[in-house]
């Protein structure tokens, strides 16, 4: 069929903000006083419809009236400009493309046509050839993305060749030393010379057979130090710790490790490694009895305990579990896609698990975004361009599966510059009773469920294993995956489904691998048919079949009779499955591709993971002159004695200033458990000391919360790596307490990221150290380390990585207990715990535990009203933070020695009590003492020097304001907002009474808010009822419209809860909703219920942009669209925006206001990237004298503003929500059904509008 080209751009000056971000950021970086426009148009190339077919979706699926010019198949002429295109490569999974294909499906119910996507760029002012050619080079990464032509193609289909049969390797038997150092460059391995003799001794004597090159890709995958930790289980044959002042300590934790090593093994002969000195730790207090909860198994998805969760007052057994994972390599090489599966591979182990994961934490490592291009290494991407784009792509996948990202920090040494550290911990939780763990059995069945196979990802276990050169990073290209997040969503929901997680025998997912290592390990024998393994496109050769790591796919062992029933449950959430492989008796693994064995390995040679290797290890003492704990920061150090200067530029330091502009990024309230918000206080700029959510029940209330803190300094452990691990700990540990959670009940999980370690003694003595300080602060605080992951891989050519061991403290707590660290009133007193060191420079262990302990019973007296820990800025930047949440100030008090303000006293919490407090006697032998107290005065005194909060806020805000900002440059608009009150009431009630009005909630590829809409919906005493969209083929999409006009028959209320509905694509939001709800049958049945049933209908975030894009509101009706009709676009600041705001009922023309009044103000959480409100006056004047403007964004005096952070996205008249002409229908953006008792604590304000209740009361 005819190919035909579209060209789509968000109209100029209001709503083409990225063009407009795209034309700052180029003529920053490059200096251009020449160029003077940016303009972006999306391109789409279309084939397989007809003319009907592509008129009627022209509008809906590619543009929008109000906000887009459209232009066919040409582009005007652009004078005095440049312009070029870009594309994903061949192969690369384009969400954008992806999308318009489902959508348009969505309306003709046919097969989806082929799309193929660029975005064109064009350079309005005299560019030079040079400068075009940089400007080009910026804007693609080779890595994933190449120039597009601009012509036109005749066909987009994509030619395929036949690939040929795999390769047999004939003479790989008969090579000699020479030969196979030869291959092994040639063919790229990631093994040793060693590894590959190794195997060539195993085909030669135990299958009589050259090997094909898919086994030898298969084994250099499993072998790889990212699957099977190869570096970590090294033999380390001898250690030597060098004399110094350091030397007692050292020695003393290796001595401890070597008495666990007795005790644990006895007289057995075992290698010291790594592996051995990380896992000692759990292994010695677990022979203690201090690991009870540990939840054992052979399956090994996450770490995991067991947990009493208490569900209005009724205790139930669950399992929490937990998992931190990295994407160092592919982060470093392509930013977004590499950061987005750095999350969606953490996501999986506790999924794979089946558990529920419903928090996230984000801990990266980089060095300074600020410094310019001209400082970019060879082979490297700019560092600013990594952050940024990392952190899109990390908060794009978590937004759209939607997990609340509880805690985001990027810390800075310039040891990062080459080799990026990109971490993801996460929480995950499921009822004990759901999850079964058994031995796979000869006959079981392993079952494929999820995404299909492309291939990105491939070799990305062993390109992840490598030391890089800037020559290297030219071919990495297919190591890199695509992230699709809505399809792991779909993985969610159907693991929370007990009926098919019950029939799970074991599971894995699929990771650094792909089918070779997760279907491989899930059983000694298994026989795999790479035939029967679902592609995204033909081509794929065996090879690539069996080690492509596309994610968003599962292995599943079940039993042969439970598939029909499995599959049905799969494909009820809109899943695909295939049989892939049977578990045999026989402890091989074969593959067969074409009918033929590619793989024929026994598990015994798999499972030696190569050659052992071994080496010495030399640790070398730090310098005592030097200790990182006892010295200035260098730029307080250059302030002399000028106090003022000194404590206005630490609070300037990349690692302590704000990074709420990052943050913001993340949607940290989706699920609606989130307890403590990422920044605290009515101003919202005190950081939390990390992140608490309540455990996700599915039915009634719970108050037992998970929380995870993190502890790491990249200076303190370049300094001393020993050091640096044992205080990662304790600064994990010291945030824990300051949250109000037991520290004896803390579980720890380990992230080592270290240079590549080759051979040199030294270099191994770097991980040996720290694992040593880690196993010292385990065995003293008497909590073990139950997980960890370890990446050795952070050289490139001769810049290494800082010694990186970051410590994840992770616990249980109630939700009722939690504190936050903002100060909370004024007149309060405030006291230091301190943490004693010994003359080794490490903390007084048993006192600290006490110390701990007796805090820890005062939070739980409810003495404590806010408590921090003390890092990197000192007491001086923890108590800036603490007063900035609620502008609360402080003075010391006049004993306080002002030389330890600035100094890293790591272990030391800060807290606040009533000035009635006497805690001589709970504090008793403690080492406590006052600091000071809070004050109302805006300022911070200490002796002659005074810091104005005002002061100290802009101090700590503006460093990244260029990199994160969280203010629009200059305001694009002079419209100012009014408030102008309608409370005339509505005379609207339903005609027939209903006491559980039913409430439809579909779900659609993308929507992740369906189960907080369901609970409070049953909770204010509705019946609420998800109906999955099914669109995998014709026949789902014809049975799920038919299944929808039947829901909304059978409901009351039709709510549509946010998400990212197809992603937010293709290039705008809301558009599946809208493209599903614009078929003629259910658009019929949409106005039936609020037209002639008295029904009402809601829409929340993604929700109201779909309701906005039909018109159901403001128009009360579902109709086609003009370039005057009011819209949803890009917020102002030009990213995504999570937080708190302010929210002012303005109308009670609609029932869904009939619960509160007019006038009253809530705290409610937004997260959204496309809110902001815009309509042109004419309308905003009719809306506003009927009473459709509902609520408004006000700001800290209850007036509407358009000012950030009040308005958080730059809405026209402050608008928030808006209403149909008769009420009945409903938009709002703020989540309001994202509440609950204990939810979002340490903002201040009302945060139940009453929606849900006013809702239900609507039908009584």
């Amino acid at each position: 069929m005819t190919v035909r080209r579209i060209f789509v751009e968000k109209r100029q000056g209001f709503f083409d903000i990225p063009a407009q971000q795209l034309c700052e950021d180029l003529i920053e970086t490059f200096r251009l006083v020449e160029l003077k426009a940016v303009r972006i148009m999306q391109r789409y190339d279309i084939e397989g419809l007809s003319d009907e077919e592509y008129h009627r979706v022209k509008h809906i699926v590619f543009s929008e009236p109000p906000v887009d010019v459209l232009y066919e198949e040409k582009l005007p002429d652009f004078p005095n400009s440049r312009i070029f295109a870009v594309e994903y490569l061949p192969g690369q999974y384009d969400q954008r493309a992806d999308s318009a294909a489902q959508c348009v499906q969505l309306i003709t119910q046919k097969e989806r046509p082929i799309i193929r996507t660029a975005k064109v760029i064009v350079l309005v002012g005299n560019i030079d050839d040079e400068t075009f050619k940089k400007i080009k080079a910026y804007s693609i990464n080779a890595v994933e993305s190449r120039e597009a032509s601009l012509e036109k193609p005749a066909s987009l289909e994509m030619k395929t060749d036949i690939p040929p049969d795999v390769e047999v390797l004939d003479d790989f038997l008969n090579l000699d030393d020479g030969g196979l150092k030869l291959l092994l460059a040639e063919r790229g391995f990631a093994m040793s010379f060693e590894d590959l003799k190794f195997c060539q001794k195993y085909f030669r004597t135990k299958e009589f057979r050259p090997p094909t090159i898919t086994e030898l890709r298969v084994i250099d995958t499993y072998w790889s130090d990212h699957c099977r930790h190869t570096t970590f289980t090294t033999a380390i044959d001898m250690v030597n710790i060098e004399d110094g002042y350091y030397k007692p300590a050292i020695e003393g934790a290796y001595n401890l490790y070597r008495q666990d090593r007795d005790k644990i093994y006895g007289g057995e002969l075992r290698d010291v490694t790594l592996m051995d000195i990380a896992v000692m730790g759990m292994k010695a207090l677990r022979s203690e009895g201090r690991l009870e909860d540990l939840d054992q198994s052979e399956e090994i998805n996450a770490c995991s305990i067991v947990v009493p969760v208490n569900i209005e007052g009724t205790q139930e057994d669950w399992l929490v579990m937990f998992k931190n994972e990295t994407h160092n390599h592919p982060t470093e090489i392509e930013p977004f896609g590499g950061a987005a599966t750095c999350l969606g591979g953490a996501i999986r182990d506790p999924l794979s698990g089946r558990s529920y994961v419903y928090q996230a934490m984000r801990v990266t490592g980089a060095a300074d975004p600020r410094r310019s291009i001209a400082e970019t290494l060879p082979g490297k991407l700019p560092q600013k361009k990594i952050t940024l784009g990392a952190a899109a792509g990390y908060s794009s996948y978590g937004n759209q599966i939607g997990l609340a990202t509880g805690q985001v920090r990027e810390i800075y040494h310039e040891g990062y510059l080459a080799k990026r550290m990109e971490i993801g911990a996460v929480i995950g939780a499921a009822p004990k009773a759901n999850v079964v763990r058994e031995r796979p059995q000869p006959g079981d069945i392993v079952v494929l469920v999820g995404g299909r196979t492309g291939r990105d990802g491939c070799g990305g276990a062993t390109g992840s294993s490598k030391e890089h050169t800037e020559e290297s990073l030219t071919s990495c290209g297919a190591e890199v995956q695509k992230g699709n997040a809505p399809t792991e969503r779909k993985l969610q929901r159907l693991f929370r489904n007990p009926m098919a997680s019950l029939m799970i025998k074991r599971c894995n997912d699929f990771g650094a691998g792909g089918v070779a290592v997760a279907i491989g390990e899930l059983a000694d024998g298994l026989s795999i048919d790479l035939d029967a393994v679902k592609k995204k496109y033909e081509g794929l050769d065996g090879t690539e079949l069996a080690i492509s790591e596309s994610q968003e796919r599962m292995a599943v062992v079940i039993a042969p009779h439970d598939y029909e029933l499995f599959a049905a449950y799969a494909a009820a959430e809109n899943l695909e499955t295939s049989k892939v492989a049977v578990v045999t008796e026989e402890p091989r693994l074969v593959m067969t591709w074409r009918g033929n064995p590619i793989v024929q390995m026994n598990r015994s040679f798999l499972d030696t993971n190569g050659v052992k290797q071994h080496v010495t290890a030399n640790i070398q003492m730090p310098d005592e002159n030097k200790s990182y704990l006892r010295q200035l920061p260098k730029n307080v150090e250059a302030c002399g004695k000028d106090l003022e200067k000194a404590w206005l530029e630490n609070l300037r330091d990349l690692n302590v200033c704000s990074q709420k502009g990052l943050s913001e990024r993340f949607d940290s309230t989706v699920g609606g458990n989130t307890v403590l918000m990422p920044f605290g206080g009515k101003k919202q700029l005190t950081p939390a000391e990390g992140m608490v959510a309540k455990i996700p029940v599915d039915r009634g209330v719970t108050n037992t919360a998970t929380a995870m803190t993190f502890g790491f300094n990249p200076e303190l452990s370049t300094w001393s790596p020993f050091h640096g691990a044992l205080y990662a700990v304790v600064e994990s540990v010291a945030k824990m307490v300051a949250l109000g959670a037991d520290a004896e009940k803390i579980r720890l999980t380990f992230q080592e990221y270290f240079e590549r370690m080759g051979r040199v003694p030294e270099v191994w003595g770097k991980p040996l150290s720290s694992l040593l300080g880690a196993l010292l602060a385990q065995h003293e605080l008497g909590i073990p380390a139950i997980g960890g992951k370890d990446s050795m891989s952070g050289t490139f050519e001769e810049i290494h990585v800082p010694p990186t061991l970051v410590s994840f403290a992770v616990n249980t707590l109630r939700s009722d207990r939690v504190l936050s660290p903002e100060f909370k009133y004024a007149g309060n007193k405030v006291y230091v715990l301190p943490c004693k060191k010994d003359g080794q420079d490490i903390p007084v262990f048993r006192q600290l535990r006490q110390n701990y302990s007796k805090l820890h019973t005062l939070i739980e007296e409810r003495k404590v009203f806010s408590a921090q820990s003390v890092g990197v800025g000192g007491i001086a930047a923890a108590i800036s933070k603490m007063c900035l949440g609620n502008n609360i100030g402080f003075i010391f008090h006049d004993s306080y020695v002002k030389d330890d303000l600035f100094l890293p006293d790591y272990g030391t919490i800060i807290f606040e009590v009533s000035t009635s407090a006497n805690l001589e006697e709970e504090l008793s032998g403690t080492g406590f003492y006052e600091l000071g107290m809070t004050t109302d005065v805006a300022s911070i005194v200490c002796g002659k020097a005074a810091v104005s909060l005002a002061e100290a806020e802009r101090a700590y805000t503006t460093p990244l304001e260029s990199i994160f900002p969280t203010q629009v440059k200059q305001q694009r608009s002079k419209e100012r907002a009014t408030y102008v009150p309608y409370d005339k009431g509505n005379r609207i009630t339903a005609r027939l009474p209903r006491k559980n009005p039913r409430v439809l909630l579909p779900v659609f590829p993308g929507t992740n808010c369906e189960y907080e809409s369901a609970r409070v919906w049953r909770s204010a005493g509705a019946d609420p009822e998800i109906l999955v969209i099914r669109n995998l083929t014709p026949s789902d999409v014809e049975e799920t419209v038919e299944a929808l006009v039947n829901a909304i028959k059978q409901a009351q209320i039709i709510m549509l809860p946010g998400g990212f509905s197809g992603g937010d694509e293709p290039d705008g939001s809301g558009k599946f909703i809208a493209a599903m709800f614009r078929h003629p049958r259910v658009a019929e049945e949409v106005m039936k219920l609020i037209d002639r049933r008295d029904g009402l209908m809601l829409g929340i975030c993604n929700g109201f942009q779909a309701l906005i894009k039909l018109g159901l509101v403001p128009y009360g009706e579902i109709r086609s669209l003009s370039e005057n009709s009011p819209t949803l676009t890009h917020n102002n600041i030009g990213r995504h925006v999570s937080c708190m705001v302010q929210t002012k009922v303005a109308s009670n023309l609609s029932p869904w206001f009939n619960n509160v009044s007019v006038g009253d103000v809530h705290t409610i959480a937004v997260s959204h990237g496309e809110g902001r409100f815009v309509a042109d006056h004419e309308i905003l004047a009719k809306m506003r004298i009927r009473g459709q403007i509902a609520t408004q964004y006000v700001d800290a005096n209850g007036n509407p503003t358009m000012s950030i952070p009040y308005n958080p996205n730059g809405s026209l008249c402050a608008i928030e929500g808006i209403t149909s002409p008769n009420g009945r229908v409903l938009g709002k953006m703020g989540h309001s059904e994202r509440i609950g008792r204990n939810v979002s604590q340490n903002v201040p304000g009302n945060k139940d509008q009453q929606l849900f209740e006013a809702g239900v009361r609507y039908y009584l």
